[in-house]
């Protein structure tokens, strides 16, 4: 289980220096970020372990530190254009100090693949031609924008090549070199997988995967034609692979940490999931990791959460105040956190966005054995984490301040610090922007819309069974039915 809260990290001191982690180089660094970082302390610091050339033996990607733990900050939901947010930058850096991670997952929609930055190349779902299908929202944000003028701090020569794929290449590592920037200038390593919206822009997974091991750090492994050609069973597709994680003495896998794609789309309507040979790899890469001995402890990362994070909730009646209704197959009920499998502190914003189809990913882990948990990202307003059969399910919320989610001051990293000797008894806890930012927001309204957003009927029925909310309405309705009355009755 999951204890409630972690003590307040101390400032965080610059990491290793990049030559001394696995793939991290210093030619590969983004411009803005490219300054050698200081070396750490040698107590308490992770210690990476070094590359091994036999095949025979596990490449431990980390290790955990001298006092036997490890910790792990997911950044969930990114979802920006070309210029990143400077309220979401300023999130991310502050994270980055007050966590002091030795590894940084990031579990998809890095990218606002909907910006109309990205209109030329824009593909709403895969196969569909590029620029050719525009959403209206996204059409009269490219008229703003023509109307504006360049606003943004991207610079000319990226804007000169928008009509093209290569503008899109160009914006998107301009904008993976911003909210890297305060991972990658501390020598800190980082994984990435995808969501329902990276795509979007044109460039697909397996090219998004080249652009980010341009960048010192990375730790995703180069996949061909479905087969990772260095990493071996331990890789599956971009965005699928396993990170094990050696013991602070390095003689023994201690952890492991599965990167999963969950996906994008439903052909036929709905959220996607991982892939068959995705489900089938979380067992054999366990058994890779694993080996002849006992089953290593492992937690998955992804975007797009299965259908079996509704077993956290528990159905509730319509009137029930803060209750929200299901998605798609779960729509007929409305929902509330089940307390008896959450933690305290849980919250539910919205109703799980999950997966069109049960593929038995959770079934597969938990038969797999070592499983202890399965973290994703996509609701944004989501934080809760229950315990189900012996797996915990949960959120990050996003630390995006681009797209909807909840108020800012709750937008938010999720640190996880990991003991050695039993990592399933991890510790975790959000690092929110209203703690560690002292600053007022730039955009309030902008935010202030994206918390009280309408995406269709349920959206407003879930918004007014928030008391304060249905107590304005009611107020407002009262007033202008009085005055209403008022005008009728007075004398002509």
């Amino acid at each position: 289980m999951i204890s409630s809260e972690l003590s307040e990290s101390t400032e965080f001191e610059p990491s290793a220096d990049p030559a001394d982690a696995p793939g991290l180089s210093e030619s590969a660094q983004p411009a803005e970020s490219a300054a050698k970082p200081q070396r750490g302390r040698k107590s308490g610091r992770r210690q990476p372990s070094r590359r091994r050339n036999s095949r025979k033996k596990i490449q431990h990607a980390l290790r955990f530190r001298e006092n036997g733990t490890l910790r792990v900050l997911q950044l969930a939901d990114v979802q920006d254009g070309p210029d990143v947010d400077s309220d979401t930058v300023a999130l991310i850096e502050r994270a980055v100090i007050a966590a002091d991670p030795d590894l940084v997952v990031l579990t998809g929609d890095q990218v606002r693949g909907y910006d109309a930055a990205y209109a030329p190349t824009f593909m709403a779902r895969r196969g569909d031609e590029p620029g050719a299908r525009l959403p209206l929202p996204m059409r009269v944000e490219q008229l703003l924008a023509e109307c504006n003028g360049p606003a943004g701090r991207i610079d000319d020569a990226i804007a000169d090549g928008g009509e093209s794929m290569a503008g899109t290449r160009a914006k998107i590592r301009h904008s993976f070199s911003q909210f890297l920037g305060p991972i990658v200038s501390r020598g800190i390593p980082f994984a990435a997988t995808y969501g329902n919206h990276d795509f979007q822009c044109g460039i697909l997974p397996d090219e998004q995967d080249d652009m980010y091991r341009e960048f010192a750090g990375c730790l995703n492994p180069k996949v061909e034609d479905g087969a990772a050609s260095a990493a071996g069973p331990l890789a599956c597709e971009p965005g699928t692979f396993a990170l094990p994680i050696a013991s602070h003495d390095g003689k023994r896998t201690a952890m492991s940490i599965m990167m999963v794609n969950s996906g994008d789309f439903e052909p036929g309507g709905g959220y996607g999931s991982p892939s068959d040979a995705a489900v089938e790899w979380l067992a054999s890469a366990e058994d890779a990791v694993s080996g002849t001995g006992p089953r290593v402890p492992a937690i998955v990362f992804q975007h797009i959460p299965p259908q079996d994070f509704y077993q956290c909730l528990k159905k509730a009646s319509p009137f029930t105040p803060y209750a929200v209704e299901g998605y798609r197959a779960f729509s007929d009920s409305c929902y509330v956190i089940n307390s008896e499998v959450c933690r305290p502190g849980s919250t539910l914003g919205e109703g799980p966005c999950c997966s069109e189809r049960a593929v038995g990913e959770v079934e597969r882990i938990r038969s797999s054995g070592g499983y202890f948990a399965l973290f994703c990202g996509h609701d944004h307003k989501n934080n809760f984490i229950g315990h189900i059969d012996g797996v915990d399910l949960g959120y990050a919320p996003t630390c995006g301040f681009r797209s909807y989610g909840p108020k800012a001051a709750d937008r938010a990293l999720r640190l996880f610090v990991f003991q050695e000797d039993k990592p399933e008894q991890y510790e975790t806890r959000l690092l929110t922007y209203g703690d560690l930012v002292s600053r007022r927001v730039r955009h309030p309204l902008r935010l202030l819309a994206g918390e009280y957003m309408i995406s269709g009927p349920s959206s407003v029925r879930d918004l007014l069974r928030r008391p304060k909310i249905f107590i304005g309405m009611c107020l407002v309705a009262a007033q202008t039915l009085f005055t209403l009355i008022g005008r009728r009755s007075s004398p002509k």
